[in-house]
């Protein structure tokens, strides 16, 4: 369908990488299954931050809640230890602990120590709830759904959109699903940032586009209630802690496209960095560790920021038009773009000041 470029929408001033996706990180990979059967509209997404075996080289990662609202597991442990030792899968809401346990099986495969002579394995499983374009009571998603996703993941460019986990999503009353974005930031060689999400959040009407445009879908407000999973990859060396200030200004992004994260929305942001990876049978009492000057860290703030929007615009502009379970339907947001410039109809929705009353 598009991406944010392809309509003139830029968002911040740093260049993106050559895929502009998170797959710009060297050794960053992506991979979906995807579900569509009827009312059958779902899927999974698979991150791997590299290509070796996770639970014997982690890397360094923390999460950050912006509302919690939300359904993931594995974060408990990512943020108390500061590593991550399985890939990323991402889902919908009720199939959470089927993809857990698909991370557990393959980690076990590939490591038949866990649980025995070393330690168990901490699964990190995100979520978004599809449930008003899938038949999400169903429980379609299988174990073996989610080990085909690890199985397609790969580099290069990444399929947007309708795809994986996104299948069913929604967002601000049009199509969502995934969308990736990546930045460069120039520190040294180079080294980059990218962004993936799953999103589904955002009241129809509340979207604006960076050139301060509101797309109208043309269905009521309702109340805030969906989600975004934002996961962020870089190859810049930093600690647990750096890595948490990083994820934070996922905010940011989200925020700069009128979403306020209401109180039935689920809005939550993992980062981890291959930069320095943590071998799990390390034997050493002291360990080094590489990290970024804090003086520099705005250059990855901004990153964050500028990717998480756009990645969020891709997600949507990616995504076609779409009628999901009991016949419900979502409408394209690049299809709107294309035909509000065809038509030469005012492309700036009017606002009217109002008012707010706050009950006593």
């Amino acid at each position: 369908m598009g991406r944010a470029s392809d309509f003139g929408l830029t968002c911040g001033r740093s260049p993106a990488g050559t895929h502009n996706a998170i797959t710009d990180v060297p050794g960053v990979r992506v991979g979906h299954c995807t579900l569509r059967n009827g009312d059958i509209n779902t899927g999974v997404t698979a991150i791997l931050p590299h290509g070796g075996n996770l639970f014997r080289k982690k890397v360094v990662a923390a999460s950050h809640v912006i509302n919690g609202f939300g359904k993931t597991v594995g974060l408990a442990q990512v943020q108390e230890l500061g590593t991550l030792e399985t890939p990323i899968l991402l889902t919908n809401t009720l199939s959470v602990g089927t993809c857990a346990t698909a991370l557990i099986r393959d980690a076990v495969r590939q490591n038949p120590d866990i649980g025995r002579t070393t330690g168990t394995v901490n699964p990190v499983v995100g979520e978004c709830n599809d449930g008003p374009l899938n038949d999400i009571q169903a429980l379609a998603v299988t174990e073996e759904h989610a080990l085909a996703a690890l199985a397609d993941a790969q580099e290069g460019p990444v399929e947007q959109g309708n795809v994986g986990a996104g299948t069913g999503m929604s967002c601000f009353g049009f199509k969502g699903g995934i969308g990736s974005a990546s930045r460069t930031i120039a520190l040294g060689g180079g080294h980059h940032l990218g962004v993936l999400v799953l999103s589904n959040f955002g009241r129809a009407g509340d979207l604006v586009l960076p050139d301060g445009r509101r797309p109208d879908p043309r269905r009521p407000a309702e109340a805030e209630c969906g989600s975004i999973m934002v996961v962020l990859a870089t190859d810049v060396p930093l600690e647990h802690r750096q890595l948490e200030r990083v994820a934070r200004r996922a905010g940011a992004g989200i925020a700069r496209l009128g979403s306020f994260w209401g109180h039935g929305s689920g809005d939550i942001a993992i980062a981890f960095s291959t930069g320095n990876l943590v071998d799990h049978d390390e034997t050493r009492d002291l360990v080094p560790l590489l990290a970024l000057n804090e003086a520099r860290i705005d250059m990855l703030f901004q990153a964050a920021a500028d990717a998480t929007q756009e990645a969020v615009l891709n997600s949507m502009l990616s995504a076609e038009a779409f009628t999901g379970r009991a016949g419900k339907h979502r409408a394209s947001l690049a299809d709107w773009l294309r035909g509000q410039a065809k038509s030469g109809k005012p492309l700036y929705r009017s606002i009217r000041n109002r008012r707010l009353s706050i009950p006593p």
